[in-house]
C-alpha cells in the first residue's frame, strides 16, 4: 500500500532518525512511503492550551494534506491521538468534520500499525542489549497501545526486556512542562528512579518528545543510560 507518514514538529527538527528508521522498515516491508512536508504540525499545544480556534487554524492545513491518504502512519503516541481522537472533537460542527473522521480511521501510531494492521511482529532486528519500556500517556490511555511494542521487542533478537515497578506518567506533556517545570520535572525525576531500578541500558518508548524530556533529566544525573525510539531498535541489525 502506499503509507504516508506524519513525522511531528520535534522528530523532523530533532530526531531525524526516527523518520529515517520507519522509512526504511516500511519500504522493507514492501510498501511505497511518501511524506509530505506541508503537514507540519498537528496543532497540538494550542489546542492543548485551550486555544482551539488556532489549533483549528494550524490542524487545516495537515488535515487537507493527508485527507486522501489510502493510510497514515504518525510517529509519536501523542500526535496520533491528536489526529485520530481529538481532530473529530475539533471540527465538530464544521464543513471538517466529515474529512477529520475519515482520517480519523485510517491514522494509525506506529507499532500499532505494524501490528494490528499489517500483522508484523518480527522485522528481523538485532539489538543486544538490556531495555525498559516507557508508554507515553496519549498512546497508553487515548489509543489503548500497550502490548503492540512489546510484542515488536519480544522478537529483537539479544533484546531483554526489563519492565518497570510503577506505570507512570514521565511529567513532560508537552505544554505542561512549560507551565509547571518544578512539577514536570519532579515527576520526571520518578521516572528515571523507576527506570534505574530495573539496570537497563536503554529506555525504550514510542514518544520522541518523552524520551528528549527523560533523557534531560538522565544527563542532569550523569546516568550512563541512554533513551532510543521504538522504530530505531527495529531498524537496527
Amino acid at each position: 500500500m502506499v503509507v504516508t507518514l506524519f513525522i511531528p514538529c520535534f522528530v523532523d527538527m530533532m530526531y531525524p532518525k526516527v523518520g529515517i528508521s520507519m522509512v526504511s522498515i516500511l519500504e522493507r516491508l514492501g510498501h511505497t512511503v511518501r511524506c509530505p512536508e506541508a503537514a507540519a504540525c498537528c496543532g497540538q499545544p494550542a489546542f492543548n492550551s485551550g486555544y482551539w480556534n488556532e489549533a483549528r487554524t494550524v490542524a487545516e492545513k495537515t488535515l487537507a494534506v493527508l485527507a486522501d491518504s489510502e493510510v497514515v502512519v504518525i510517529a509519536s503516541g501523542s500526535c496520533g491521538a491528536m489526529v485520530k481522537k481529538f481532530y473529530p472533537d475539533l471540527f465538530k460542527g464544521t464543513s471538517n468534520e466529515a474529512p477529520a473522521l475519515a482520517l480519523s480511521k485510517k491514522c494509525f501510531e506506529f507499532s500499532d500499525f505494524l501490528v494490528s494492521r499489517l500483522g508484523v511482529t518480527d522485522l528481523g532486528a538485532s539489538f543486544p542489549s538490556k531495555v525498559t519500556f516507557h508508554d507515553g500517556c496519549h498512546g497508553l490511555r487515548e489509543l489503548r497501545i500497550k502490548s503492540q511494542p512489546r510484542r515488536l521487542l519480544e522478537k529483537v533478537r539479544g533484546l531483554q526486556l526489563v519492565e518497570m515497578s510503577e506505570e507512570i506518567c514521565c511529567g513532560f506533556g508537552g505544554t505542561f512542562a512549560a507551565k509547571f517545570p518544578m512539577i514536570s520535572t519532579a515527576m520526571g525525576e520518578v521516572k528515571c528512579e523507576r527506570a534505574s531500578e530495573t539496570g537497563a541500558e536503554y529506555i525504550v518508548s514510542n514518544d520522541s518528545s518523552c524520551l528528549m524530556h527523560i533523557q534531560g533529566l538522565l544527563d542532569r544525573r550523569k546516568s550512563k543510560m541512554k533513551t532510543i525510539h521504538l522504530a530505531e531498535v527495529l531498524a537496527a541489525s
